[in-house]
């Protein structure tokens, strides 16, 4: 003998209570806690770790502004060896990124060295009225995030002395902010 199907009323039934279940466990499941917020520490910080030191950040231009490039760093680099990443420019891989340089073409020579905690020196075969705005980011916040800058400070709080070829005088005192902007020393944040 056949067996019966199920009547309409009976499925439509099951398929409800099965769907009422459903939202009870989703409900009863969703994760939430019956307790306020708690405290789960401090917020996380810019500092540079240890894994920092293992690579060059190396400031180039892309559509929207300055743009880091990480780099793997050799062994003992130091604040000469990623102006010279930048010098060289970027990478086939980088261009097509969108990364250009905005640094004067031709063969230049930056020296840059660290001279006391926070503090870099980067001298210049140019004046800095002679270059492109961008080129000036690009060589102030590399040389500020270059590893082996004595002091182990952010590169926002690095201060990059500036020297001019053919001027006589001090240095300019500059620094990086977060946006990867250069600006004078003492300039108040968010107007650089």
């Amino acid at each position: 003998m056949p067996t019966k199907a199920p009547s309409r009323p009976l499925w439509r039934t099951a398929r409800t209570a099965g769907a009422a279940l459903l939202a009870i466990w989703a409900l009863a499941a969703c994760g939430v806690p019956d307790t306020g917020p708690t405290a789960d520490g401090a917020p996380a910080g810019g500092a540079r770790t240890a894994d920092a030191a293992h690579w060059l950040r190396v400031y180039f231009v892309a559509p929207n502004g300055s743009w880091p490039a990480a780099r793997p760093a050799p062994v003992g680099a130091g604040p000469q060896q990623v102006l010279d990443e930048l010098l060289a420019g970027p990478t086939r891989d980088e261009r097509a990124r969108g990364l250009v340089s905005a640094l004067p073409a031709g063969t230049h020579r930056v020296r840059a060295e660290p001279t006391a905690p926070g503090t870099v020196d980067l001298y210049l075969p140019w004046l800095v009225s002679e270059l492109d705005r961008a080129a000036v980011n690009q060589l102030v916040c590399t040389a500020a995030a270059a590893p082996g800058v004595p002091g182990g400070k952010r590169p926002a709080d690095v201060v990059v002395h500036v020297h001019e070829s053919g001027l006589s005088g001090g240095p300019w005192p500059v620094m990086c902010d977060e946006t990867g902007a250069a600006a004078p020393v003492g300039a108040p944040r968010g107007t650089r």
